[in-house]
């Protein structure tokens, strides 16, 4: 579905340097510390099978005299849709359930504990088109949709924790939707869900036509696999957003998106690194992949003619480390798993190290944000 004008990764541009020089960029672009890990043959001989890319690297922390290491793998799966935006609800969903159900048994073979999906994963992403058929129809309660009972299974079956973000419908609050995250602990409960904090409304992303602000706060999820914390698509554009989850005691935040190439592409590979390196935690930026293409044009608000696709989802899902290291990204055109092994005890020894958390001045920043919150705020701004 990809256009053939799209490149496959920056990686493989960066390949066709020297080794040397390669060397050399990836230390500057992305720092020193991940590794490549081979993957084991069976996992390598199903991905190949199922035309799924899949990377493996591994983040490594120092040994320490108190604590014994806290080593987990995470799984950030990126993919296109399988079939057509017109195809009917079930039949589209029922494609999309078998990838997902290939792709956490691959992950399951490479070790993965905690695996997260892009966005609004089983279903097309038709918040672009500002119409309510068929798409409402897609919006499932968070607690005991069908969705969320097939990953239980699933979740049980592999001892996996799983992020599933989604199209909640609150079936008890007037069948109000949400954009939802949830959670599907290892023994396949659901722990919890996070509903989106912020909604875009810039070009073809007019979300709010469909749902609003999230009510649920900053909350952070204790598995048996370190604290999680999920920040949906838009919410890394707000470093507050990101912040609070740091300060809630997350480890790990998910970032599943959906984001096309002419609007963030250059902004990709920053927003979610800086904020691991900001809060001492590892990101996991995760985005869809392919052109998604619908039956009706709509407008973008830009006095261009109407269109039927949002662009070219870019994929290219990486992780970074508290200390800024960070892999490589998938493919930019390919359904792509990343395996990360980690260390949780990276996230101290960075605070220790640089000390953004003893110099971060709360009581400074709470102070004047409540001012500027008031009507009455007025700037501290200094002229003649």
């Amino acid at each position: 579905m990809a256009s053939s004008t799209e490149f496959n990764s920056i990686d493989d541009i960066l390949g066709k340097l020297s080794l040397d020089d390669q060397g050399k960029v990836k230390k500057v672009l992305y720092g020193l510390g991940c590794r490549d890990v081979e993957l084991p043959d069976d996992v390598r001989d199903e991905a190949e099978r199922s035309n799924l890319e899949v990377s493996l690297y591994g983040f490594t922390a120092k040994e320490e005299q108190t604590r014994l290491p806290r080593i987990i793998r995470i799984g950030a799966f990126q993919n296109k849709l399988p079939l057509p935006t017109t195809v009917p609800i079930i039949e589209q969903r029922s494609a999309l359930f078998e990838i997902a159900k290939k792709a956490i048994g691959i992950a399951s073979k490479a070790h993965v504990n905690v695996f997260c999906f892009q966005e609004a994963w089983n279903m097309p992403f038709a918040f672009c088109t500002r119409e309510k058929e068929p798409w409402c129809e897609y919006a499932e309660s968070a607690e005991d949709g069908v969705t969320t009972k097939f990953l239980q299974t699933i979740a049980k079956q592999y001892n996996i924790v799983i992020i599933s973000p989604i199209l909640e419908r609150d079936e008890i609050h007037g069948d109000v939707l949400w954009n939802t995250a949830v959670v599907i602990d290892n023994h396949g409960e659901v722990l919890g869900k996070h509903r989106k904090n912020h909604i875009p409304r810039v070009g073809d992303f007019n979300e709010s036509t469909y749902y609003m602000e999230g009510n649920t706060g900053h909350p952070v999820f204790q598995t048996e696999f370190g604290k999680i914390a999920i920040n949906i698509c838009y919410g890394r554009h707000h470093p507050l957003n990101w912040l609070m989850f740091g300060i809630n005691g997350a480890e790990i935040v998910f970032n599943p998106s959906a984001t096309v190439g002419e609007m963030s592409e250059h902004l990709w590979g920053i927003e979610a690194r800086n904020a691991a390196i900001a809060n001492g935690y590892f990101s996991v930026a995760i985005n869809r992949v392919g052109t998604e293409i619908f039956p009706y044009p709509f407008s973008s608000g830009n006095q261009k003619l109407p269109r039927t696709d949002f662009g070219h989802f870019y994929g290219s899902s990486y992780v970074t480390a508290p200390n800024g290291v960070r892999t490589p990204g998938l493919s930019r055109i390919k359904d792509g798993l990343l395996v990360a092994e980690v260390d949780l005890n990276l996230c101290r020894q960075v605070r220790d190290y640089w000390g953004f958390q003893l110099t971060q001045r709360l009581e400074l920043y709470a102070s004047a944000l409540n001012k500027a919150a008031k009507l009455d705020f007025v700037p501290q701004l200094v002229q003649k």
